[in-house]
């Protein structure tokens, strides 16, 4: 399900250039990578804390980045990369990873993708 769904993603918003999912590991205190649609990354794991991910790894809040140049945490996966959005994914109460978005376009990111991040966040979740 989950490659199906960065698959389709990508495929189908122009502005999404890097689509994929990350799984907490709280005993690492770590992000691990799962399924992603987009160019290989190194970051198959992040520290909590480190980058967006990692700041949404500790706050369970969703980041969205208009503007990566601009942001002081940044964890760079590509230089192609202008901006970035993070969903969080729970299960009840409990945060069990996130969606993760970057984007070549400045600022591309609207109240819609939050919307279907968000539901597709809920949606995953709860069939994992």
């Amino acid at each position: 399900l989950q490659k199906k769904v960065v698959t389709l993603l990508d495929a189908n918003i122009p502005y999404y250039n890097w689509s994929g999912f990350y799984f907490m590991n709280n005993e690492k205190q770590q992000l691990e990578i799962g399924p992603y649609a987009g160019a290989l990354t190194d970051h198959i794991t992040i520290p909590f804390g480190k980058g967006i991910c990692g700041q949404v790894a500790e706050s369970g809040t969703s980041f969205e980045v208009p503007d990566v140049d601009q942001q002081d945490n940044y964890l760079a996966c590509s230089i192609d990369t202008k901006s970035e959005i993070v969903v969080p994914m729970f299960l009840g109460e409990q945060l069990i990873g996130q969606i993760d978005i970057d984007s070549h376009s400045v600022d591309p990111f609207t109240a819609e993708d939050h919307e279907l991040l968000s539901w597709i966040a809920g949606y995953v979740a709860q069939r994992l």
